[in-house]
């Protein structure tokens, strides 16, 4: 079962609604005499995953409380005590959040009994049903759970019993979400969030004895809280473990000749081809192991000798990239359940293997297998629960030191494979809406930090579509039009919100065909207006995700190369810099709004934007920040301190947003590029300030580099 935080959005929330029945009203005196609950997954009550169970209360049922729930002395006589039936209900919870109607009630009783039993009592994450209602609806004439049924159109059935309660607290909570999600709560954190700012209800809840209904989000939000991971999955690439070059045989090589081959080389696999040759397109192989070898000569016996390996050999290859980070080669195994992974090189070439012998050292956690959950994904709900993973992981990786600039790296990883499987999606919707298949070869492109590597936690959606041919408005244009808003509502329910900018291919400025892209790029340049520059500086980011790359390549290296050649054109990007008034009161320290300081804006964006422009000017087609200041670095064009300390200062801003970010989203704060600077560790807070600091140069060296 995928681990939950405070990320995770409300509908893909694993829970259980759970329902209890007492001897009385008194929690302080009152036994459990019944307790239910219901499944609730995917948005949807899995009613058919339920349990419930009678409680001996080891003392009489007044008559009063039978007459509400109907369950007497006699009923719960021969019923388990509390200690197994608490077990039984924890091995069923398995973990997932708790969600009731005035959950607070059945969280003293258990307690209660739980302390009774000598049980240890840990409260288990929950929500409040009736309070989320009161959010949703603040107009309710009363809060009761038949109000509230009724205000939503359920109906109830076995009313004032735990398994009929239950399953219409079940019922509410589902029926709840999309008002919710119109008051702007999606995640588990920001619903919780929300219902302890109820302080009447709270208030209420605490002088009737309740238990506090809800789990404060801060209190699980920390490096730990989503466990124990190993670093080294997350640090190094899969060309960095991969064996290489690639052993590959023709496809006519026998069983006999092969199993020599591998016995002198010591390798468990080899690769099948046509022809035997290294260096072709990953699709020209397919692979053949000792497993396969195995079974063969079991089903043939000594026959199986002779047989050509290209009779048996597995097709279509799975591969992976070999810039891909280690987590993904072993998300990926595990998801197809294979035991070798083909490495392709950035041109689609075949570059090595990676092997389960490989990774057998390795240890990770859940969030290993994200990519291929999300390229597993059926539906928006699935790729937000995949995604709803990330900050959790991020938060794990920050406690165990990995440098600001690789969890970045990980997290544009994800964001463009997200937008890549929304494409798939979208093209399949446009398909089964009877809107035909693409009209010609295209390729989705995302932008900005998504496409340089650098996104952290507060990514919206920057992509464009190119496609081969077609005019504005055209019946191409239109066909891609439609395509491109598919994708921005998919991202959008996966919890990549629509880029405020409008920087998405359902919007005319940013799809078009080949042609009608080079005039855009040739426009941007010659012109140079600086109204054209609002938003083209991040298109010289871009990085292909789905379809046929060749295309966005053509434009990346045509808009570089049109770039370099007119100065004036980047020397009016560099313009758009402005370090305004600075970070820093007359005293040295942070000047802050609401305890915060905006680091895109003080940071992040002079940076990027710097290092971007003289890249441009200089013709260096690298897209990274790092990637650039330190090509920079290498023409001898300037101080190569001054860039050391700008690469230094990149990886400090990054690491403090990224982490503030992390604990937002986790804890149900709306996630921003602003810091708390003091929350911040003095030695954190003395090295932010030497970051920002550094920056101050920016302006200088962009005037001295400019036409160096």
């Amino acid at each position: 079962m995928k681990i939950t935080s405070g990320a995770t959005p409300l509908a893909v929330l694993d829970a259980l609604a759970v329902d209890t029945e007492t001897t009385g009203l008194d929690t302080a005196r009152a036994s459990l005499v019944q307790i239910a609950a219901v499944a609730i997954s995917g948005g949807r009550v899995r009613a058919q995953e339920s349990f419930e169970t009678l409680v001996d209360p080891k003392i009489g049922i007044p008559g009063a409380s039978t007459a509400i729930h109907g369950i007497t002395n006699a009923m719960t006589r021969n019923a388990p005590e509390f200690r197994e039936a608490w077990a039984r209900f924890g091995a069923f919870a398995c973990g997932r959040v708790l969600v009731g109607f005035s959950i607070g009630f059945d969280l003293a009783i258990l307690e209660r009994e739980a302390r009774s039993a000598g049980i240890p009592w840990k409260k288990p994450r929950t929500l409040c049903v009736r309070m989320l209602a009161s959010i949703a609806n603040p107009n309710l004439p009363d809060q009761s759970l038949d109000m509230t049924a009724s205000w939503l159109g359920i109906a109830i059935e076995g009313r004032h019993q735990a398994p009929g309660d239950a399953k219409a607290a079940a019922d509410i909570f589902v029926a709840l979400l999309p008002h919710l999600e119109k008051r702007g709560i999606r995640t588990l954190a920001e619903a919780e969030r929300a219902c302890l700012a109820l302080t009447g209800q709270l208030e209420t809840h605490h002088r009737a004895g309740w238990a506090e209904p809800v789990t404060r989000p801060d209190a699980l939000a920390g490096p730990r809280a989503f466990g124990s991971i190993d670093p080294y999955a997350y640090r190094h690439r899969v060309a960095d473990v991969m064996s290489a070059p690639p052993v590959v045989v023709p496809a006519s090589a026998t069983t006999r000749d092969v199993i020599s081959l591998m016995v002198e080389r010591r390798i468990s696999s080899v690769f099948v081809s046509d022809t035997g040759d290294t260096g072709e397109p990953v699709s020209a192989y397919g692979i053949a192991t000792e497993r396969d070898m195995m079974r063969r000569i079991a089903a043939r016996g000594e026959a199986a000798f002779a047989d050509p390996v290209g009779t048996y050999a597995t097709r279509p290859l799975a591969s992976i990239r070999g810039a891909a980070f280690v987590y993904r080669a072993i998300g990926r195994m595990d998801r197809l359940r294979i035991r070798h992974l083909a490495v392709r090189d950035e041109h689609d070439r075949l570059a090595g293997v990676i092997s389960a012998r490989d990774l057998l050292r390795l240890r990770a956690g859940a969030a290993i297998s994200l990519d291929d959950e999300i390229d597993a994904a059926a539906d928006a709900k699935e790729l937000a629960s995949a995604w709803s993973t990330l900050p959790a992981v991020a938060e794990a990786l920050i406690g165990e030191h990995i440098e600001a600039r690789n969890i970045a790296e990980i997290v544009s990883e994800e964001l463009r494979i997200v937008t890549r499987r929304a494409a798939q999606l979208a093209e399949a919707e446009m398909a089964s809406e009877g809107l035909g298949g693409p009209p010609c070869p295209y390729c989705v492109m995302v932008l900005g930090s998504g496409g340089r590597g650098e996104s952290l936690l507060a990514a919206d959606q920057d992509n464009a579509i190119v496609f081969a041919e077609g005019d504005p408005d055209g019946l191409e244009d239109r066909w891609f039009g439609s395509f491109g808003e598919k994708i921005a509502a998919i991202l959008n329910a996966a919890g990549v919100p629509y880029c405020t900018g409008g920087v998405m291919a359902r919007n005319a400025a940013w799809r078009g065909s080949s042609a009608l892209w080079l005039g855009r790029i040739s426009d941007w340049v010659q012109r140079s207006r600086p109204e054209d520059l609002l938003n083209v500086d991040i298109f010289f980011d871009l990085r292909p995700v789905w379809g046929e790359f060749a295309l966005a390549n053509t434009l990346f290296d045509h808009a570089y190369a049109m770039g370099s050649g007119n100065p004036v054109f980047a020397k009016l990007l560099g313009e758009r810099i402005s370090m305004g008034a600075g970070p820093f009161t007359l005293l040295g320290g942070f000047r802050t709004e609401e305890g915060r300081v905006d680091l895109k804006k003080h940071g992040l964006f002079p940076l990027v934007a710097f290092s971007r422009a003289l890249a441009i000017r200089h013709d260096l087609r690298v897209r990274s920040t790092r990637e650039r200041l330190e090509a920079l670095g290498g023409l001898g064009i300037g101080s190569e301190s001054d860039f050391d300390r700008l690469v230094a200062a990149h990886g400090t801003i990054l690491k403090a947003m990224l982490a503030q970010q992390s604990r937002d989203l986790l804890a149900g704060i709306a996630v921003s590029n602003r810091v708390e600077t003091g929350a911040l560790s003095r030695p954190d807070q003395a090295e932010l300030k030497a970051a920002l600091k550094a920056l101050q140069i920016i302006p200088d060296l962009l005037r001295s580099l400019m036409f160096a």
